[in-house]
């Protein structure tokens, strides 16, 4: 037995200092290797990192790892995300700076890092709230500026009362909250910046469809928040109760322009501009403001929902049907939203179910329009051109296809979504210049202002006879001023210093922009910056972006599908045309990694069921930790926390240890070899050598880990049964330096003691080639086949591995008791599974 225990304290930091000391996993761009940039999503620093980053990074590091013993260029960069609204909470609370706060978590957490042995290119790290990370976010936000796709505008926003800011539409979660605090969100109208990520709608749903590597279930994610929909504009003139227009228009979108003759109502918004010009100093106005304020009460996700109650009121005005001259009322209604097509809508109740449910309330006509092949109504209705059924004796509206009725000259058409019925009334609306085709999408622009201190400065300044200028490139960047006491409730707009300036275009008196950029800015370029993260003239190199980019392999949570990945997308995609990239797409392949809980309920320090890693590395050492949770689940599944596991886990590297150790030590005595005992072990080191490496591929951590316990427990039996002359000593080695490169990426200090110190090598095993497997000698001479007889297991054969269907089913059917069952029998049908089953049909 080998002659040192297993103490993982005695050497980890030791070689955690010499891998530094080396620059052993520092990188440079070589273009005579391939390359690989393997990503893990960068933390933002809210303390000491907990068992989610522990999985989240574990499985990066061992991709890293692996892929550079296979002779790759790896990048495997780290940073932070380090602006945010986080870090200003936090100062409050405990009477600091956010500075303070986020320079010593980033602090903490690197220790951590470097004591988990991730192989981070440090030389690479970046902080988002570092002026030489942030100045060229400022850079980028003008030259969007440049090309159109920065807008400053009023419109209604949302806002978070607790955090005292706006949110993006895509920062509001499905029950109507704050993403971070989980208030509940209030709408305003207030004057605010976006970029305008619409522009590029198409692009980033058709693109989608590139993205083999990505999961479908964030693809479908983010198509659905995109949300294209074929259909048409129709215009709507106003009219006042006599039918007389007013020369204004409505324009609205709908998907089923086959459904307008059964327009009887029309629908505003509240917030829409014109809900007060056409009711102010009308009967109407107060009925009208009552719905207006109720709805502002409400969250656009309530208003939204089928659920909601839906209140409305009667404006006094109407608009004209331009398909049959029909007088239509106008109402404004709490479920219509301003954020959604044009904030106006043709109501059409009997094929829409909303409508039908708002009709029903307060006594609107429901006249049929589209009838189902087999509705009864059909035989009264059909052919009839002109609308002789106002009200239909239903209890839900129809929404499918069908015949179209009481539709004037389109009147027995199909109508439906890309019906016949739907092109012709477009294309008679296009003739007639009252509507056309459109494309609508869900996807709005992206509100990237905050009312807050700590994020990047937005580079504008304010001139009263110039308007808004744009901070000139070379006198960036604008820099976050440090004397801001947020614990007093200051920010940007109570510090003149900050924002008294001067016009750059008119050198007359101006005002700084005081708003801060949305912290996903920040994170929606990150990747770029690793790939030339020290360069001071520009926020990187096409030479270098086009050497390492895209990402070939991102790690993160699948919270992050439509924020941060769909921005990091847009970001990619401007950056293609605006040339600093051949990239089009960021991420080529993505892995959404599933959480960490204890006893079935999220970890969080509320619930008082956090875990410290801290404490498991004391007591088992990184390597355990790293290799138990990897361990204990498939990545993309989440996981729940087991101490008696992880007690386990350090056993397994213990006999490793032992192993390793044992055979270095303890060479055998000369001898006759044991031939077909050897070949047994020689069998299993292929065998395993070939399933970690496809298992890793497809991370398949889990099930690598397995396979090398197989491999140990055969060398193990080996070493004890097979006397000391009788073993191949050449053979244990190989096996011995296999055991140590195949679980290198997942206990990288142990498996660099046993190589350097134990094994005796002068260099790395993290520089290592990847150990090689050998299919022909990883395939056994015979196979084990189970054999079924209706249905049911009756026994088991032993055939050679290549032996063919008759010599199988021969051997299958003289199992005794197979045969056994078969007496009286006659056997009806022989299905041959090869290398694994016989099934046997008989019957009698």
């Amino acid at each position: 037995m080998s002659s040192r225990p297993y103490e993982p304290h005695e050497f980890e930091e030791k070689w955690q200092a010499a891998w530094d000391a080396e620059g052993l996993y520092s990188v440079t761009e070589d273009a005579d290797k391939p390359k690989k940039y393997i990503l893990e999503m960068f933390p933002y620093p809210s303390g000491d990192i907990h068992m989610g980053h522990v999985r989240n990074y574990s499985i990066g590091d061992v991709v890293a790892r692996y892929y550079t013993m296979r002779g790759m260029n790896v990048l495997h960069p780290i940073g932070w995300d380090a602006f945010g609204l986080p870090a200003e909470n936090a100062a409050i609370k405990n009477a600091t700076h956010p500075a303070e706060w986020t320079y010593a978590n980033i602090e903490t957490q690197a220790a951590s890092f470097r004591r988990m042995g991730f192989s981070y290119d440090w030389d690479r790290a970046v902080k988002s709230c570092d002026v030489d990370y942030y100045r060229w976010g400022q850079w980028i936000f003008l030259k969007f500026w440049e090309r159109g796709l920065v807008e400053r505008k009023k419109s209604p926003v949302n806002w978070c009362p607790s955090c005292k800011t706006v949110l993006a539409n895509e920062q509001v979660l499905g029950d109507g909250v704050c993403w971070r605090c989980k208030s509940t969100v209030e709408k305003r109208d207030l004057e605010q910046w976006y970029f305008k990520i619409t522009e590029y709608a198409q692009e980033l749903l058709d693109d989608l469809d590139t993205l083999t590597g990505w999961p479908d279930r964030v693809k479908t994610m983010q198509a659905n928040w995109i949300g294209r929909s074929e259909g048409a504009e129709v215009d709507f003139e106003l009219c006042d109760a006599a039918g007389e227009p007013d020369g204004q228009t409505i324009t609205v979108f709908t998907t089923r322009p086959d459904t307008l003759f059964g327009c009887s109502f029309f629908l505003l918004a509240p917030e829409h501009p014109l809900v007060r010009e056409i009711t102010d100093g009308t009967g109407h106005a107060e009925a009208v403001q009552a719905v207006v304020a109720a709805a502002a009460r409400e969250t656009a996700v309530e208003r939204a929902s089928g659920e909601a109650e839906k209140v409305g009121a009667f404006t006094g005005r109407f608009v004209i049907n331009p398909v049959n001259g029909e007088k239509v009322p106008v109402w404004v209604s709490n479920y219509v939203l301003m954020e959604y097509g044009t904030g106006a809508v043709m109501a059409v109740p009997s094929g829409d179910e909303r409508d039908f449910e708002f009709a029903r309330k307060y006594g609107l006509p429901v006249p049929p329009v589209v009838l189902a092949d087999d509705d009864p109504l059909l035989t009264e209705l059909g052919g009839v051109t002109q609308r002789v059924m106002t009200d239909v004796p239903w209890d839900e509206a129809y929404a499918g296809e069908g015949v179209m009725v009481q539709s004037g000259a389109f009147t027995g058409l199909r109508g439906g979504k890309g019906s016949e019925g739907m092109n012709a009334v477009t294309e008679w609306l296009a003739s007639e210049g009252a509507g056309r085709f459109s494309i609508n999408f869900r996807l709005r622009d992206w509100l990237i202002s905050r009312q807050r201190y700590w994020g990047d400065p937005i580079p504008a300044v304010h001139c009263p006879s110039c308007g808004l200028v744009p901070v000139p490139e070379e006198q960036l960047p604008v820099v976050l001023p440090m004397n801001v006491d947020i614990t007093k409730g200051e920010t940007l707009a109570d510090h003149p210093e900050f924002y008294e300036t001067t016009c750059p275009a008119c050198g007359g008196a101006a005002r700084r922009e005081t708003d801060t950029m949305d912290t996903f800015t920040c994170s929606s370029w990150y990747y770029f910056r690793y790939t030339d993260a020290r360069n001071d003239v520009a926020p990187f190199s096409r030479e270098n972006a086009d050497y390492w980019m895209p990402v070939d392999q991102y790690i993160g949570g699948i919270e992050h599908a439509i924020l941060h990945l769909l921005y990091s997308r847009f970001f990619t995609k401007v950056f293609a045309d605006m040339g600093l990239t051949a990239a089009r797409e960021p991420f080529t392949n993505l892995l959404t990694q599933g959480m960490v809980k204890k006893d079935g309920e999220t970890m969080s320090k509320s619930k008082g069921n956090v875990v410290a890693p801290e404490d498991m590395i004391a007591r088992y050492g990184a390597d355990a930790l790293r290799a138990f949770i990897l361990f204990m689940a498939p990545p993309d599944k989440d996981l729940d926390w087991n101490q008696d596991g992880l007690e386990g886990m350090y056993r397994f590297l213990g006999r490793v240890w032992r192993y390793v150790t044992d055979v270095a030590e303890n060479a055998p005595v000369g001898g006759a070899i044991d031939e077909a005992a050897a070949k047994t072990l020689l069998r299993e080191r292929h065998r395993v050598a070939g399933k970690v490496t496809a298992d890793i591929e497809r991370f398949g951590f889990n099930t690598a880990l397995s396979a090398m316990m197989e491999l140990l427990n055969a060398a193990g039996d080996y070493r004890r049964t097979v006397t000391d002359g009788a073993r191949d000593g050449a053979l244990e080695a190989e096996v011995a330096e296999t055991l140590t490169l195949l679980i290198a990426p997942y206990a990288p200090h142990m498996a660099e003691e046993l190589w350097r110190e134990v094994l005796g090598h002068a260099t790395s095993v993290h520089r290592e080639a990847w150990t090689s497997f050998d299919e022909a000698l990883a395939a056994a001479d015979e196979v084990e086949i189970v054999v079924q007889v209706n249905g049911k297991v009756r026994g088991k054969v032993t055939v050679a591995a290549d032996a063919d269907e008759e010599t199988v089913r021969a051997a299958a059917l003289a199992v005794p008791k197979v045969a056994e069952q078969l007496e009286g029998l006659t056997v009806r049908k022989v299905v041959v599974v090869p290398g694994k089953l016989v099934s046997v049909v008989a019957a009698g």
